[in-house]
Order: structure tokens, then sequence, then C-alpha cells
């Protein structure tokens, strides 16, 4: 019988569970030997302080507050009932003194544990009692036996905790049983375990073997050992991770043949001409990136950062001039309706003004779901003809009905909210187009590193000359007629307000403001002198940019809004934003509101409202995240949000800070990404092995491919098994 047959057949299975317990294990994914050796803990309890009575009695005295072990003899135990209730007092002693525990539920059972003259190491939390003897309530205890070397299971060591789901505790497994079942799992099968690491990776990474990292997770011989274990599962997984990005990578630059193209004209020098401001250094140095790409015959994969309102959307745009003066076709894919018509009608815009100069037309063309039929055909037809050189759309740039002409270059705004594998469909609709993906959501570098490391990095740091910060204020509730009135003096100086709500109307389940009941209040009481509008997610994108066109026009003062403002929207004179309930939103969404401020030259304001007892609670919040327990953290997420907003203007900042509270997968949708989700390693706080895993991962690849090399085999060997659904983007499926 072959190793993986043992670990993954019935027989032994049944064997180490049992037949009566198989059942409940199946239900909670545990079917195998195999699953057990992997079901590791989520923590560890370390009892390896063993003290004499009298010693532990000192150390409750002096306050400690940790788990100690005690060895005594069982001499005597009192079992008591009052009412329903009964409660079991075991009295031990040893060399040095007494000391006692006490069960208050399970009595029955544990009074045929306990028997006179027995010997139990007793591992818990000490106290006093009310008569000041040393006690244990509900401690963890071993029966000491002739072999002591199989008698610590629970205690004197450092001890597994493993989560006992409802399937297990309603047959009686708790974290005796369950430990006393993995232990036999490991003792008898771990050996069986084959090595998912090439032996160099291994060894030039000081990397324990399989079988000792899975033993040392379960049963560590100490703590140096089990941080051993942790780093060997996190760097495997890792690297398999970057393994998979190196060839996706390696696939898209050396397989596919992409466009070599030249700056033929002076189309650019001339749209340069037209702008009514200069580049920043930044801008230059990416478009200097992005242009030696479009140059080159390796295809363009090229992830463009940077903050709220640094300039993303004109270099993309200049890059599109690059493709079109080459007699390409360029695409600007935007993840919403909104966005994507104001992309289309800065864009036609800017083509407006450069036919001005330039006499020389360059034809913009909208597609997004919403479009009246006629419309959509027309645009459908000029893209297919090439009479569109420029195409905006949504992900309706997707359907099948959609035929480039000559796609040269996709632009694919806000990265994040769009998949690997939707990310792919568009770049099938050309022979190997360059892409430039773009993110206003800065993305912090473990993240670049793992999830974008298919991408070249390009990142907007500068800000334009002209911006001020924007001035972020928390207040609380009661402030709200003395904003309003700021809102209301401040239009007298041109300025324009939004007024953002998180709800679009009233809501049973919520006690949250929303936007409709607020647009009729207000306009009838604090802002009845002003011109006010709104928008909404539940009105049609039509109705919602007819909304935004009147606002930019100045039509309104003020814009009563949900969240549907939250990417891209560009009103110069809007230069005060207020966000009720700020405590709703997430970090990532508050300062992408924050970014629709401040696009002019005028000082711009965010206030931030929230109770009364939330915005004081965060102004007490200064501590840094890194001094601040888990506990501490998920007490005070919404201080930490708000009280983050009010310190930093740093995209990145704010990022590394919304990646700490939530996690990447929340933040950037990682699990449509194409890449499994993270079970060992943090990106977080392991970013050294991150860079680590890559440099070996890329290092492979770049050197073997296609896995040929027998020391490679084995890679290749647990990639068809474990990453089959991620190897059609790689190259070698």
């Amino acid at each position: 019988m072959s190793k993986e047959d043992i670990l993954n057949g019935s027989v032994q299975y049944i064997k180490a569970v049992g037949p009566k317990r198989a059942e409940a294990f199946n239900k909670v994914g545990i079917k195998t030997i195999k699953d057990l050796l992997f079901y590791f803990p989520v923590r560890h309890i370390d009892r390896t302080n063993i003290l004499s009575a009298s010693k532990a009695y000192d150390y409750v005295l002096n306050g400690y507050d940790g788990e100690l072990t005690i060895i005594g003899k069982v001499i005597k135990k009192d079992h008591r009932r009052f009412g329903k209730r009964e409660i079991l007092k075991v009295h031990f002693r040893d060399e040095s003194g007494f000391f006692e525990c006490v069960w208050f539920q399970s009595a029955k059972y544990f009074i045929n544990v306990f028997n006179e003259g027995n010997i139990f190491a007793v591992s818990g939390k000490p106290t006093t009692s009310k008569y000041g003897n040393l006690q244990f309530a509900h401690p963890d205890f071993d029966r000491i036996t002739e072999d002591e070397s199989k008698s610590f299971l629970n205690t004197g060591k450092i001890i597994p905790i493993y989560r006992i789901p409802k399937e297990l505790r309603s047959k009686n497994i708790g974290d005796f049983s369950l430990r006393k079942i993995i232990n036999n799992a490991v003792e008898n099968y771990a050996e069986q375990l084959e090595e998912n690491l090439p032996d160099y990776i291994a060894s030039d990474n000081n990397l324990p073997d399989i079988k000792e990292s899975v033993i040392n997770y379960h049963f560590p011989l100490s703590k140096e050992k089990l941080a051993e274990a942790k780093r060997r599962f996190k760097f495997e997984e890792l690297f398999y991770l970057e393994i998979l990005v190196a060839l996706r990578k390696k696939q898209y630059k050396s397989k596919l043949t992409g466009h070599s193209l030249s700056i033929k004209t002076h189309l650019v020098k001339d749209f340069l001409k037209t702008l009514p401001f200069e580049l920043t250094k930044a801008q230059l140095k990416v478009l200097s990136e992005i242009k030696n790409d479009m140059m080159s015959d390796v295809p363009m994969n090229r992830l463009l950062q940077g903050d709220v309102g640094s300039g993303k959307t004109i270099v993309a745009l200049i890059a599109m001039l690059i493709a079109v003066d080459n007699g390409f076709q360029a695409a600007i894919m935007a993840p919403t309706e909104v966005l994507a018509d104001q992309h289309a009608k800065n864009i036609s815009n800017y083509m407006k003004k450069l036919k001005e100069l330039t006499h020389r037309e360059i034809k913009v063309s909208l597609l997004i779901g919403g479009q009246k039929k006629s419309l959509r055909n027309k645009n459908l037809e000029d893209i297919e003809l090439k009479e569109a050189d420029i195409i905006v759309g949504t992900h309706a740039l997707f359907e099948e009905k959609v035929r480039f002409s000559n796609l040269g270059l996709i632009v694919i705004d806000e990265q994040h909210r769009f998949g690997v594998a939707q990310r792919g469909k568009l770049q099938a609709k050309g022979i190997t187009p360059d892409v430039i993906v773009m993110s206003a959501t800065p993305i912090p570098r473990t993240l670049t590193m793992t999830v974008y490391g298919d991408l070249d990095l390009s990142i907007i740091d500068e800000m334009p000359s002209n911006r001020k910060p924007v001035k972020t204020i928390l207040r609380g509730e009661d402030k709200l007629p003395d904003i309003l009135k700021f809102i209301k003096d401040k239009s007298k100086e041109g300025y324009q307000s939004f007024i953002v709500y998180p709800l679009v109307e009233e809501s049973e389940l919520l006690e949250l403001k929303d936007a409709l009941s607020y647009y009729e209040m207000l306009r009838s009481t604090y802002l009845k002198n002003l011109r006010v509008g709104l928008v909404h997610g539940r009105m049609s994108w039509q109705e919602k940019e007819e909304a935004m066109l009147l606002f930019r026009k100045k039509q309104f003062d003020v814009l009563i809004a949900t969240t549907v403002i939250e990417v891209g929207i560009d009103i110069p004179d809007a230069n005060i934003i207020l966000i009720n309930d700020a405590n709703r939103f997430g970090l990532s969404q508050l300062h992408q509101l924050r970014g629709r401020v401040g696009r002019g030259n005028k000082q711009a304001f965010c206030i931030l409202v929230t109770k009364e007892e939330i915005a004081k609670r965060s102004e007490k919040e200064n501590k840094e995240l890194e001094f601040m327990s888990s506990s501490e953290i998920e007490k005070q997420k919404a201080a930490i949000r708000l009280q983050s907003m009010v310190k930093y203007n740093d995209g990145f900042k704010i990022a590394e800070i919304d990646l700490k509270l939530r996690g990447p997968g929340d933040i950037f949708g990682l699990r449509q990404s194409g890449f499994p989700e993270f079970k060992y390693a943090d990106i977080i706080t392991d970013s050294k092995l991150i860079l680590q895993a890559k440099q070996e991962a890329f290092k492979i690849i770049d050197e073997d491919p296609e896995l040929k090399l027998p020391d490679n085999q084995s890679i290749k060997k647990i990639l068809t098994k474990n990453y089959s659904d991620n190897l059609r983007y790689s190259g070698i499926a």
C-alpha cells in the first residue's frame, strides 16, 4: 500500500477517529488521516512552567496571571449537590503543600477519573479560594503513569488548542479527546507524509522537513520548534503562490508577442500643449516607463498606482494617444456607468481642443449597459469598423458582441474591482494588446509582490503643485447645525459641497441617516436658500449623469449623495464634503470620498460626522496600530478608522491601516482574483518571507519556465495537483 493510500484510506481513518465519530468529522471536512494531520491548532498554551504547590501559591499572591502546572497526588475528593447543581472538589498534595481542583460542570464524569493515590499533572490559571487555598477551576490534567514520557498530553508542555465545531461537540469530542485523536495520528502517520518542497529550497531557506513541521505544529518540543514549523508552512504557501505569479508573468512576457509602437507624429506633444497645467515629475517618470513598454515588442502588463487626484487618467490618455497614433484602437474600462460616462465626456473635451490645434479628429465612443439599443448598435458598428479610436466602457466591453478592429491598448480603471479572469477576457479581444491597470486605492507593497506580482509597477507619488491637502475634521452629531451653516457661508465664496449619507432611504433595521429624507428636510430648512441636488444608486445612470452635469455646471450649490460619487467624480469647485454616519464607512471608502474634493486650488474640507460617543472615543484613540492588541483593534475599529482619516492624507498610509483592519480579501476583491486564500501566511506581518519566497520562485521560473528540470518535477506535481484552476493563466497547464 502506498503512502498516499495510507493517508487517504478509509480503514486507517475509521480506526483513528472511531466509526461512531467518523460522520461528525466528515461534516467538518476531516475525511482522511491526512486531513487530521493538517488540522492545525488555532493557538498554543505554554504549560512548561511546572512548579511546586508552595511556589505556585507565592506566584498567585504576587498577582501572576498566567498558567501553571503542578504535579500532585489525590488525597481526597468532595462531591456535593446544591439543588440541581453538582460540584466536585479534588484535593491534592505534593512535597511542598496542598492544592485543590474544582469542577462545576460534568462532576459525574470527573468523580470517576480521580481516585485516591493517583498522581496527576494539573494545568490552568491558579487562584485562591475564599478559604485562602490554592485552587484551579476546570483545569486540564494528565494522569502520570510509570512511563512519564507518554503521560504529558494536556499539561507540562506547549499544548495545542484546536477549533472544535459544534458537529464534533455534539459527539462529545472536546479538547481532551480531539488532542488524543490527533496525537495518535501524528505519532502513527506523520512519517508517511511526502515532501512538498524540493530539497534544495528547504535547505537554502533553513526550513524543517514536512514531517518534523507537522509534529512540531501540533505538539512542539519548544517555542523555537513551533516558530520554525509555522514559518515552513507560510513559506510553502507563499512559494507556490509566487510560482504561479512568476509563471503568469513569464507566459505574458516570453510566449506572447506584442506590438512594437513608436512616436510617429507630434500628436502627444500637441496634446500636452492643450493642457492648462504641466505634468508633475512623477507623471513624466511613469510616462517614460509606459512609453518604453509600448515601444518594445514584449506586451506591456503594467500596474499604475497613484493616490486620488494624482493624475493617472491623463497619463493613461497619453498612452492611448500613442496607440492611436500607431493605427490602433485603445479601450478604457471603468467600474461604473457614471465614471465611464465621465471619462468619455472628459476625453471628448480633450480631443476637441486637440482637433482645434491639429485639425486631426480622434473619435471617442462610449459603451455601457444602460444605453438605448439604437445608440448601442451604432457604437458597436463604429468599434468594429474602426470609426472609433478610443472606446470607453464598463464590463460591457467584455461582451462577445464587442468586436474591436485593431485593439492595441487596454486601460482598466480601479483594478481591484476586476478579477484576473475578467482582465483576461478583455485582453483576448485583441492580438496581445498592451495593458495598463490603474488603482486609486494604493496597494501595499506586500500585495504588489503577491497578487499583482505579474504586473510591472509604476507609481505616481506626487500630487499636482496647486493642490492643497484636504483638511479633515471629526465632529459629533450635535455640531451638524454649525457645519450646515459653514456650508451655507462658504457657498457665497463659490464653494460647492457634497453631503453624503450611507442609505438611499430610511430603513427600519438600521439607525442610519438616508439621502431621500434629508434631501427633503435640508432644502426646506437649513439649506432652503441654496440650490440642492440629489444623486443615489437607485437612479438610472442617465439620471445620475444629469445630476452630476448640473452640479458641474454650478446649477447646484449642494449635492446630496450616497456612495455613488465614491469613484472618479471630478468637480473642480466641490471643496466641502460632509460624510454622515462616517463610522459606518470603510477606511478606503472614506479616503475615496475625501478625494472628491480638493481638486482645484482652493482649501478643501472633509467633515466626518458620527455619534457623540464615537467622536469622543476617536479623539482619545491616538495609539499606533503596532502597539495595540488584536482585541483592542477589534473593539476600536471605527475609532481607528476615523482618527486615521484625521491624521493622514497619504493614501498609501491609509491603505496599510485598512489592510491591518480588514485584511486583503475585503479590500481588493482577492476572492475573485484567481488565487487561493492564505491559510498560514499573514500578508501584513510576513513581508520579509513574501520577498524571500518571491525571489526563490522567480529565479526558478526564470531558469526553468516549463519546470522540466529533475529538481523541479515535484513543484510541477504539486501545482498540477493543488492549483490546477490557476494554471490556465500560467501557460503550463
